[in-house]
């Protein structure tokens, strides 16, 4: 019987950012589990992609370079993997970018002990709407295994001034 952490499907919270971005037609989920861990290093956790999830990864970046679409994200001073951060509280970070196909967020917020991790995407044209719909089933894996590593992953307490 698995008795890892328990990683569940959830509503994002009413103070998340991601909300003023989401448009009738646009793609939103959001998943949590409990932890204490700040945006930032629950971000870092997340965005530390085990090995199967490199791997899928590369072949994305393989099926895809002939369409034109980006690997490595846009320059950016604060980089999480790909991602550039656009933004960051004290309960939320927003990193994506937008691209040819869609534009996409992703949002780690932390409170009340627990860590969710919402992805919005809007599809620009029936590329974008294909190419979703091709990475879901990864999507769910790497979303759920990276909110399983954050509940699992040691959590430093905060530093007293």
């Amino acid at each position: 019987m698995f008795t890892g952490p328990r990683v569940s499907a959830c509503t994002l919270s009413p103070k998340s950012a991601l909300h003023t971005r989401v448009v009738r037609g646009d793609f939103l989920d959001c998943y949590c589990v409990s932890s204490t861990a700040s945006p930032r290093t629950a971000a870092e956790i997340i965005t530390a992609f085990p090995g199967w999830a490199q791997a899928l990864v590369r072949l994305r970046a393989l099926v895809t370079a002939p369409f034109g679409l980006s690997q490595d994200g846009p320059n950016a001073a604060d980089k999480l993997g790909p991602f550039p951060v656009e933004s960051e509280t004290g309960t939320e970070l927003i990193a994506g970018f937008n691209d040819k196909h869609l534009d996409f967020r992703v949002s780690v917020r932390s409170e009340d002990g627990v860590v969710s991790l919402a992805t919005w995407v809007h599809p620009h044209n029936v590329g974008g709407r294909i190419y979703l719909a091709a990475i879901m089933p990864f999507h769910i894996l790497i979303a759920r295994d990276a909110l399983a590593r954050v509940a699992r992953a040691p959590v430093s307490p905060p530093h007293a001034a």
